[in-house]
């Protein structure tokens, strides 16, 4: 009867080994395992000694070895099948300008053409007042950030850059327009100037230049501040535009003209070396609208005349009653 149980525990074990329920270690009946050796598994025992002595050559670094060059470099990694690494550069984000103008200056209606004396030249004074607390602030900051800043000289220096960039507009020397006119300036105020010609002269100024408005904003992080400054030029000046042909298109170079502008300044003030420049223009709704050059053409070619002329020469050569006669002599 035991040997009869021992054998059921022997079928039990060769079941368990086969289907990998239990390994020898955890089976309860440990005692009486017998292993069996002649498993059917995926591989062939007659290999069996080969499959054992394998292994997997590794080529060791040789650390002491002197440094590649890149040609040697190229070639282990080609030898290795291993894809070259990109290069990556990352680029600073530099903001020399801003893309607007913010909290832009309201001009008031009919500005430059009724005096202090008037009533509504008095209105305007009054709301003007009101409305520069704003511009106390931030021309604070301003002078936080600038040593030795006055009105009278800031004034003049923006009257200076105002003059400068206009002659180098001129010129159509676009490195120098970039030291007078910010990035977001500069592609509107060289529009349409190739093959013209540009004469502009300042006359004078009818009224001193003021500073009527004045903003500081931080741009992306906090402390990254820039300043806009709206300066009021009242002046009298002469512009004269002329084609490739040599044709006036707009102005005259005799003829002055009273020009009322609100130019917007703008400086990174948090850039050590930043400068002012102009950043752009004001143009109320109310005001006059500009005046428009006149465009020229180039004349179109003029039609060749048709070619008739052979037709009529084999008229004038043979006549009809000739042509009649010999109809006439065909039918007979």
């Amino acid at each position: 009867m035991m040997s009869k149980y021992r054998s059921a525990i022997c079928i039990f074990e060769k079941y368990t080994q086969n289907n990998l329920m239990l390994s020898p270690i955890n089976n309860p009946f440990n005692n009486t395992f017998q292993q069996i050796r002649s498993i059917k598994k995926h591989f062939n025992q007659k290999y069996r000694k080969e499959r054992g002595q394998k292994f997997i050559k590794i080529e060791l670094p040789n650390y002491n070895q002197p440094e590649l060059g890149n040609d040697e470099i190229r070639l282990q990694m080609k030898k290795y099948g291993i894809m070259p690494q990109r290069t990556w550069n990352e680029r600073p984000i530099y903001i020399s300008s801003t893309p607007g103008i913010f909290e832009s200056y309201i001009v008031p209606e009919g500005d430059g053409k009724f005096s202090p004396i008037t009533t509504t030249g008095a209105k305007q004074k009054i709301e003007f007042i009101n409305k520069k607390s704003k511009s106390f602030i931030a021309l604070r900051k301003i002078k936080g950030y600038e040593e030795n800043y006055t009105t009278k000289t800031f004034l003049e220096q923006t009257l200076d850059i105002y003059k400068k960039a206009h002659e180098a507009l001129c010129t159509q020397k676009k490195d120098e327009i970039l030291k007078y006119v910010t990035e977001t300036a500069y592609p509107i105020m060289i529009h349409n100037i190739k093959n013209k010609t540009i004469i502009w002269k300042f006359m004078e100024s009818l009224e001193p230049a003021r500073l009527v408005h004045a903003r500081v904003t931080s741009i992306v992080t906090q402390g990254n501040e820039f300043a806009q400054v709206t300066i009021r030029f009242h002046t009298q000046q002469i512009l004269c535009i002329y084609d490739r042909f040599g044709r006036v298109l707009l102005g005259s170079e005799t003829v002055k003209k009273d020009v009322l502008d609100y130019i917007v300044f703008e400086k990174h003030l948090s850039n050590e070396y930043g400068i002012w420049r102009i950043h752009g223009k004001i143009i109320p709704d109310w005001m006059s609208p500009i005046e428009v050059s006149s465009k020229t053409y180039i004349l179109p070619k003029e039609k060749e005349e048709s070619t008739d002329s052979a037709v009529e020469s084999v008229a004038e050569v043979v006549p009809p009653e000739t042509l009649d006669k010999q109809y006439d002599n065909a039918k007979t």
